[in-house]
């Protein structure tokens, strides 16, 4: 018998990626632009996976427009780096042979839910050479912010899969919340920016500290 169809989920930053320190670099030096204090690393680690501008109304505690102002700030920093082409995101760890893995398996369609802008998701998938893993790419360019469901219902319209057969696999409390929103499984991992018990506070149904568990984890969820 073919197995049913199934879809899995991915985070970028935290999840597939390792961001934070980048990150949290350009937080401090945009927060040091505005003449506001410098959020810490723990601080600026805890709204990795938000849309950018809700992270700067969060950490700043400002209002709508001034987060705009300090987002596009964060970006032209972002950019200026790049440009000096001598940093970039690193994949995790046995990320890309589990990417493969679940990619060999005819009936897992994989896809990305994430806080990170089209452009930028689409730059990381060239980077190290993954687009052609993934079917769906949703961002905040045409969702709103998690852990609002929007990512992954639109993820389930355009694949035609369920969200009961639909797995989101993140660091962070925003994933495990997005996913729950939406009716799908999750599966937290403990490599990323939010620690153990706040997985566990956001309802992951399993969590792994390893990308070699993930088959397994997967499978345990959806059956």
């Amino acid at each position: 018998m073919t197995p049913e169809p199934r879809l899995i989920m991915f985070d970028m930053d935290g999840t597939l990626i390792d961001s934070g320190a980048l990150i949290a670099e350009h937080m401090a030096a945009t927060f040091r632009d505005h003449g506001l204090p410098e959020p810490t690393r723990a601080m600026s680690y805890s709204i990795i996976g938000l849309t950018l501008e809700l992270a700067m109304e969060t950490l700043a505690g400002c209002d709508a427009e001034t987060a705009i102002l300090m987002a596009g700030t964060y970006r032209r920093h972002y950019r200026a780096m790049l440009a000096e082409g001598q940093r970039h995101e690193p994949l995790y760890d046995g990320a890309l042979s589990a990417l493969a893995r679940l990619r060999a398996q005819d009936h897992s369609i994989l896809g990305i839910a994430t806080g990170k802008g089209l452009e930028g998701v689409n730059r990381i998938l060239a980077l190290h050479a993954i687009a052609d893993h993934f079917v769906t790419l949703q961002t905040p360019d045409h969702n709103p912010s998690k852990p609002h469901p929007g990512m992954i219902l639109r993820a389930c319209a355009q694949t035609g899969i369920d969200p009961e057969a639909t797995v989101m696999v993140g660091d962070t409390s925003f994933d495990m919340q997005l996913g729950q929103a939406a009716g799908a499984k999750t599966v937290g991992v403990t490599w990323g920016y939010h620690a153990r018990v706040a997985l566990e506070e956001a309802g992951a149904h399993i969590i792994i500290e390893d990308y070699a568990d993930l088959d397994d984890a997967i499978e345990k969820v959806l059956n």
